[in-house]
């Protein structure tokens, strides 16, 4: 096995392997040693109090996402008087979990556990397709091998399908179990498990399709392919040398690579991987023009960022900012209150959330802000401070940010528009307020009074949905050395689209609660869309949803709103709808809006989209056929899901629709549908398809089961696998969907 020949090497392994004794840091009080140990599969970590009986815990090296080295996280800042930076570092784990934090006994232990894990993440990401299967498959015959015999009896494996989500009657499992038994000892060892495995999920649904096309039946010739390619999946591209590359790719036999010819085998690998899934490759790099002006631009954007959970009582954590950014998210939220000896605090005011310091807030941006995006990061300040914190504002971001903060126009002059994120690449950007306009402070004839005056703009209370604030519009004071650090985004006060129509200024930024914003939409969309041509607008959730709750974010981008901020830390379908629009053009947190929203002529309301100048509506046909290796969902021994899949269509009003498949019983493991869906889709360009599968409930609401969002113009034709996501996110191999799609013009 390769994993052997990696830890052999490696002395880093070794000593994980032998195990390591830990302190598990949850606050400054609370630190205890755990026992550390990396597993023989060299995929999971075990770890145990050295008092406790035999209760332990594991996680596998796939859950985590980097490694941080020293004091980097809030944690170990707090007790890093107490522990060299060298001997701490912190697992920070994919979607929702904790981090972990560990301080070493030495350094060189600590060292050891870093390059450690950093060499096993490495090799898990070089790991193809098949390897993952077979590491799959390995994880499961560790859980159902009850007595460590490295082999399994009839009973075993009964208990294992159960696990598996495989409702098999007792005869079928019997027979195939015999049939894998080679060696008929009763038993099945490694191989005969894989064998057995591989029998239980022979893919008669692929196997029609490569039957249909394969002219002896047992291979696909070049030509078969490339029919294939064209026929089937609509490929534009060079058919000949496509298929030449994907034999060369996929195809396991030697033998018949020499004979360029592709096996079944070498076919399922194809349809498996990220060429035969349902994303079209093309658009997973940066592929839009980035040289347009910000306003042209969906930008990913978080609100409340500091919030890990609800916000009346949840923790406020730099973590927060930490992992907006590394979502891809471009504009984060900082909501600043004075704070003791003069530093100015981050927090939800008025509530019990935690405080962290705006210093904090800064340097974690600093560092994250291009690790995953070389484009622009905004930072959204709701200030609430005196002009004194202010003033230590504007120093922090000065000093902690240096040359990335941008401190004026790009060229110096007074510029007509905004510049774009090409222009902008490595710089943060201030939404702020701002004493006067671009114009002056680029003419130095700023006021000589250090401090100006000005109204305060409806964000200082959320809820002034009805008013219930009035006394915040009071003025606010603002310190001209923060004011100086806005240059192409200044929040200003809304009165009116006609107002904005004739004295609005291009770097001037509005920002809308999502009712009001509903509102603008529901009566005066084109009027929205045409200001949303010229200059930013932000759109934040209503105040009143405490628990961080998400609105769809879809009906703010069909008037072009750019910034639309939704609660990163609540998973659900509005951050689906977020990752799916995002996960095109490099996930870099920008995607180009479609023509017909930039452009100020052309007057679109997606209201009336069949009066479009170019209207071109289109016809989505999805075959459900198939589902893999669905999760289980209940923890309940015997529950075995039944699966369901609806598949939802986000975009204008007229293109909302759901459609869903009929439930198959008592099957997760791979039930087969074979049913159509058909949809007509007025604004394709403005569509994202959302995948959801359900585990069916007569009596109750059904529990969901996985997911998988993406752009209708990402998507690929054909037959497809769709790689399904958990409900915050990240990935669950191997569950899959099989599908056929169908895009076709309605004439």
């Amino acid at each position: 096995e390769l994993e052997e020949g990696t830890a052999e090497e490696d002395d880093n392994l070794q000593s994980m392997l032998v195990g390591t004794v830990m302190r598990k840091i949850k606050s400054r009080s609370w630190k205890k040693q755990r026992y550390f140990k990396l597993q023989d599969d060299c995929m999971t970590i075990w770890y145990k109090s050295k008092k406790a009986g035999n209760t332990h815990s594991t996680f596998s090296v796939s859950d985590v996402e980097a490694i941080r080295e020293g004091h980097q996280s809030e944690v170990l800042l707090s007790i890093a008087d107490e522990f060299p930076a060298d001997r701490c570092f912190t697992l920070v784990f994919r979607g929702r979990r904790g981090n972990l934090d560990l301080v070493a006994e030495s350094a060189e232990e600590a060292q050891s556990w870093i390059s450690g894990m950093r060499k096993l993440i490495e090799n898990l990401e070089n790991m193809g397709e098949r390897e993952k299967l077979d590491q799959w498959i390995g994880d499961w015959f560790k859980k159902a091998d009850k007595n460590n015999d490295g082999r399994m009896n009839f009973k075993e494996v009964r208990d294992l399908l159960k696990m598996m989500n495989v409702d098999m009657n007792e005869h079928h499992a019997h027979r195939l179990f015999t049939m894998a038994d080679k060696s008929q000892s009763g038993t099945l060892e490694d191989d005969e498990f894989i064998l057995f495995y591989k029998m239980l999920t022979q893919r008669e649904d692929v196997l029609r399709v490569f039957q249909e096309y394969s002219v002896d039946g047992q291979t696909l010739s070049q030509s078969d392919l490339e029919d294939f390619l064209r026929e089937e999946q609509l490929e534009e591209a060079d058919f000949q040398q496509h298929a030449k590359q994907l034999i060369e790719r996929y195809e396991p036999s030697d033998t018949a690579k020499l004979l360029n010819a592709m096996t079944f085998d070498g076919f399922l690998m194809y349809l498996g991987s990220a060429e035969g899934s349902i994303f079209n490759p093309q658009k997973r790099g940066v592929f839009q023009d980035m040289s347009q002006p910000l306003c042209h631009y969906f930008i990913s954007s978080s609100h409340n960022t500091y919030l890990m959970e609800d916000q009346l009582r949840g923790q406020s954590s730099v973590e927060g900012y930490i992992r907006a950014l590394t979502r891809g998210c471009r504009c984060v939220e900082v909501d600043c209150w004075d704070g003791a000896n003069g530093e100015p605090i981050v927090y939800h005011g008025h509530t019990f959330t935690s405080k962290i310091l705006f210093k904090d807030v800064v340097s974690a941006v600093g560092t994250y802000a291009f690790k995953v995006s070389d484009y622009p990061v905004i930072l959204s300040i709701e200030n609430h401070c005196s002009v004194e914190q202010q003033r230590v504002m504007a120093q922090h971001l000065n000093h902690i940010l240096g040359d990335k903060l941008l401190k004026s126009t790009l060229d110096g002059k007074v510029p007509i528009g905004l510049p774009s994120p090409e222009d902008l690449k490595g710089k943060i950007l201030l939404k702020a307020k701002k004493i006067g306009g671009l114009e002056e402070s680029l003419n130095e004839i700023a006021e000589d009074s250090l401090n100006g005056e000005i109204s305060d703009e409806d964000e200082v209370a959320e809820l002034d949905e009805d008013n219930l604030h009035r006394e915040s519009k009071s003025k606010q004071r603002l310190s001209k050395e923060l004011s100086d650090c806005v240059v192409y985004c200044k929040s200003v006060r809304f009165s009116s689209f006609k107002h904005s129509r004739v004295h609005s200024k291009f770097y001037e930024v509005v920002s809308f609660t999502e009712s009001k914003a509903r509102k603008h939409l529901r009566e005066t969309g084109a009027e929205f869309v045409h200001h949303n041509t010229q200059q930013l607008t932000r759109v934040y959730p209503s105040g009143f949803r405490t628990d961080s709750s998400n609105f769809n974010p879809q009906e703010m981008w069909n008037v072009g709103c750019q910034i639309v901020a939704l609660n990163f830390q609540t998973a659900g379908e509005g951050m689906d709808l977020n990752d799916g629009l995002f996960s095109q053009n490099g996930r870099c947190g920008y995607v180009l809006k479609p023509g017909f929203l930039r452009d100020a002529e052309k007057r679109f309301d997606p209201e009336g989209p069949q009066k479009q100048d170019g209207y071109q509506p289109v016809i989505l046909n999805i075959q459900v056929i198939s589902g893999q290796q669905l999760p289980k969902v209940n923890i309940k021994e015997d529950s075995i899901v039944d699966p369901l899949v609806r598949v939802e269509i986000h975009g204008v009003p007229m293109d909302q629709a759901k459609q869903e498949t009929r439930y198959i019983d008592n099957n997760g493991f791979n039930p087969v549908w074979y049913d159509t869906l058909h949809f007509t889709i007025h604004t394709p360009e403005l569509a994202v398809v959302r995948f959801v599968v359900e585990d069916y409930d007569k009596t109750s609401k059904n529990d969901f089961v996985g997911q998988y969002t993406l752009p209708l113009s990402c998507m690929q034709q054909g037959y497809r696998h769709i790689h399904l996501l958990s409900k915050d996110g990240t990935s669950i191999p191997p569950s899959s969907l099989f599908v056929h799609i169908r895009i076709t013009r309605l004439e």
